[in-house]
């Protein structure tokens, strides 16, 4: 086990640490600007209320699309829908787009797959808008209202610093378009409680998934966007095949692969679901599986300590914050380089 917490400064930080440390930074610098942007884009939702939104997004920016449709679905009661990206590129199905609102997500904004669909959406009368860290993008230049990440250069493989920006982007959107003086405090109190949540001591975790091969990471609500992204880090950096499930979806079928000795990391931030999390936790150790049980501090069996924030919509943000650098320092005590995952590039053009 570690003998310092994880925000001591290890003897090489790799890109990917250093990235996802600047995160705090990267949220300030964002909440201080585009205001006129997101004015404008919310102005437009609140005149004409769209029926439908669909997000086009792939990888870690398609797990922060997931975070977004959860805060639309359960604050406005409002549809929202993952569009297939290969509806418009392969097979060139008729989209009828009048109505929809297209919200695209990406860190570089190349990728032919995002911008394709969400120039036919724009052309067919969808309003468009782009979460995007290059302003200057193809994806940018395709979308009607651009709503800049302003993370600055990202260059390790791994997305940490820039999927953090769109989750704060999301959540500035909601509350910008309900005006909700509640949420945006919290927001503008946000990059505090990131420097505290990347600085939360999570090397318990570190010899409980060393030697591991596989596992599932659960959540549920707003943070089953952060299971998914967790999941993605655990396959990407450290060679762990990850799963990510809700805490509901996981007692069907995948149960039957939980037995003694595995892994299952669970987030359980505040909320309704954080009960029957905690809950579930219990019930996986029952089994004999190695559970690491990221919850608030006085939370019954929690192992890793989660940041609340001034919001609990916003605590998901904070517990990926926590879980970044865990995953980091896993890899290279994996013996892996985790700013040079196999296989793998910074900007992928998949059609």
């Amino acid at each position: 086990m570690l003998t310092t917490p994880l925000s001591a400064t290890p003897p090489a930080l790799s890109r990917m640490a250093l990235e996802c440390r600047a995160a705090a930074e990267v949220v300030a610098a964002q909440l201080a600007q585009d205001a006129e942007v997101y004015a404008a884009f919310t102005h437009s939702l609140r005149q004409q209320a769209p029926a439908v939104l669909a997000t086009i997004a792939r990888g870690s920016s398609d797990h922060a699309a997931h975070y977004l449709a959860y805060l639309v679905m359960a604050r406005l009661g409002l549809l929202v829908a993952s569009l297939p990206m290969s509806l418009v590129t392969l097979y060139r199905s008729p989209l009828h787009c009048r109505g929809v609102v297209g919200l695209a997500f990406s860190q570089s904004g190349q990728s032919p797959d995002l911008i394709a669909p969400t120039d036919y959406l724009r052309q067919g009368g969808a309003r468009t808008a782009a979460f995007v860290n290059d302003a200057q993008s193809p994806l940018a230049r395709a979308a009607e209202f651009v709503l800049p990440l302003r993370a600055g250069p990202e260059l390790s493989v791994a997305a940490t610093k820039s999927y953090i920006a769109q989750l704060s982007a999301s959540a500035r959107l909601m509350a910008e378009w309900q005006d909700d003086a509640a949420l945006r405090a919290a927001l503008h109190a946000l990059p505090e409680a990131l420097a505290r949540a990347a600085g939360l001591d999570w090397g318990r975790a570190l010899p409980a998934l060393q030697g591991v091969d596989r596992l599932f990471v659960i959540g549920r609500g707003p943070s089953l966007a952060i299971a998914e992204e967790a999941a993605l880090k655990f396959k990407e950096t450290c060679g762990i095949s990850a799963e990510a499930f809700s805490g509901a979806e996981v007692q069907h079928g995948p149960m039957a692969l939980v037995g003694q000795g595995f892994a299952t990391l669970v987030f359980a931030p505040r909320g309704p679901a954080q009960a029957q999390l905690v809950e579930l936790a219990a019930n996986l150790r029952q089994r004999g599986a190695t559970v690491l049980l990221a919850a608030p501090a006085g939370t019954p069996g929690a192992d890793l300590p989660l940041h609340s924030t001034g919001h609990e919509h916003l605590d998901p943000i904070a517990a990926i914050q926590s879980f970044y650098p865990m995953v980091e320092q896993l890899a290279r005590a994996r013996g892996l380089d985790p700013d040079q995952p196999p296989h793998l590039s910074k900007v992928t053009r998949t059609q």
